[in-house]
């Protein structure tokens, strides 16, 4: 197994860029938005299997992530997500999501270089640095959106293709 150490090795030898990672985790938003828009409307917010969350209440766990976690790596202030008065539809929710999208593209621009390796607290509780947050960013969200594809098959609805995932 590797570890995320060996990952931000890797990383500084393989010289990945900032825009590059900002488009792997754009491709993982994108899949995501197609498994929000794949639920029925009256599933997303009520549907859950072996009494886990249902999948609104986990795109709300990436959008209290996605903007707040983002704005702390790029100014070192950890501040919970504001917006985050429940919705009741698909639309609403899609368009927080959006709004989330606009929001990692903007902030993103704003990341000094050096708070990428910078040690901080994410939101008061974990240590790490700016990759290894934005490396758990996108590894929740891979993680959740399995259990929406869980939903979604159970449901009898074919998910997105998880590979489809245009940067």
């Amino acid at each position: 197994m590797t570890t995320t150490k060996e990952i931000m090795m890797a990383t500084e030898t393989t010289g990945i860029t900032s825009e590059s990672l900002l488009k792997l985790w754009q491709g993982h938003r994108n899949l995501t938005r197609r498994t929000i828009e794949a639920f029925p409307e009256d599933k997303l917010f009520s549907y859950s299997v072996g009494g886990m969350r249902p999948f609104a209440q986990l795109v709300y766990e990436f959008l209290g992530m996605c903007v707040p976690g983002i704005t702390g790596i790029a100014t070192g202030k950890w501040v919970k997500w504001a917006d985050s008065k429940e919705v009741t539809t698909k639309k609403e929710l899609l368009s927080l999501w959006d709004n989330a999208t606009a929001g990692l593209d903007r902030i993103w621009a704003s990341i000094p270089p050096h708070r990428f390796q910078e040690q901080d607290t994410a939101f008061g509780q974990w240590p790490g640095t700016g990759i290894s947050f934005i490396l758990y960013f996108i590894d929740n969200e891979i993680h959740h959106r399995g259990q929406g594809y869980v939903y979604l098959r159970s449901l009898g609805i074919e998910p997105p293709a998880f590979w489809d995932r245009p940067m």
